[in-house]
């Protein structure tokens, strides 16, 4: 079982940035991989980044790319996301999840992912 904790989401104006964090617990953090995904009002969820078990290998939404960082601390059981330059379509509610299948590349689909975060509440206003 591992749980999932985010924090650090809150209202910023475009333009400027956020960093969310998400503390596990449960399992050995270095274990896993992990991901951000978003969830807009009357939208799907879609993948944000997500990031492998060492932290060597990222990948990014192209929508994201180029402005949001994921990483991690396996010391602090916590991955972040660095989310600059923020746009008003970067508003949704924003969850970390948990892959525990210790695949060589981190999965950008929810359904590859083992356990989820209650999510924290992102709102870019313009």
């Amino acid at each position: 079982q591992v749980q999932l904790v985010e924090s650090g989401g809150g209202l910023v104006q475009a333009g400027g940035s956020l960093r969310l964090s998400c503390s596990a617990s449960g399992r050995t953090f270095s274990s896993y991989a992990m991901g951000w995904f978003r969830q807009a009002p009357g939208k799907e969820r879609e993948f944000v980044a997500a990031i492998s078990r060492s932290g060597s290998i990222t990948r990014y939404a192209d929508s994201v790319k180029g402005r949001f960082t994921i990483s991690r601390d396996n010391a602090k059981n916590t991955v972040y996301v660095q989310m600059n330059s923020l746009k008003p379509e970067d508003t949704a509610v924003y969850y970390c999840a948990a892959d525990l299948k210790k695949q060589v590349f981190p999965p950008v689909t929810a359904e590859e992912y083992d356990y989820w975060g209650q999510g924290t509440q992102v709102t870019v206003s313009s």
